[in-house]
């Protein structure tokens, strides 16, 4: 079993705190001999469902010394996984979960911001200390 992230429970405390139930910890999938438990590296997926509407999300840590690599890995990770998601899970929507203090000085440089724009990437930002989502961005 793959290690989970640093954060893991501070983003899953964060989407009950906002009244989400989770239902897969994590969320496996399969498309013919690809297998993915969306748990990479040091990383697992938490679903999570709010009445109708469906969530997957991929939390990230960025806490080694090169964020633009961490970023490589967690945009890599999130394409893979979104085509895995239309596969088996059309409805679910995939978010990429990234702590408030990286969002606030890497996301908001301006490579970040067109990687974020052109691939289509849904965000969560959260609090690892209050175990809070601070902002949702789609």
């Amino acid at each position: 079993m793959s290690a989970r992230d640093l954060f893991h429970q501070a983003v899953r405390r964060g989407l009950e705190k906002d009244q989400w139930q989770i239902s897969s910890d994590p969320l496996e999938l399969e498309w013919e001999e690809v297998k993915v438990k969306i748990d990479l590296a040091a990383e697992r997926l938490i679903a999570a469902e709010r009445g109708k509407e469906k969530i997957a999300v991929e939390i990230k840590s960025f806490i080694s010394p090169s964020p633009i690599s961490d970023f490589h890995t967690a945009l890599g990770q999130f394409l893979n996984y979104k085509i895995m998601l239309e596969v088996n899970e059309p409805d679910r929507q995939l978010y990429l979960a990234v702590p408030l203090d990286t969002y606030e000085i890497f996301f908001q440089s301006r490579f970040a911001r067109v990687a974020i724009e052109r691939h289509h990437l849904k965000l969560i930002v959260y609090n690892p200390i209050t175990e809070e989502i601070v902002t949702w961005i789609n």
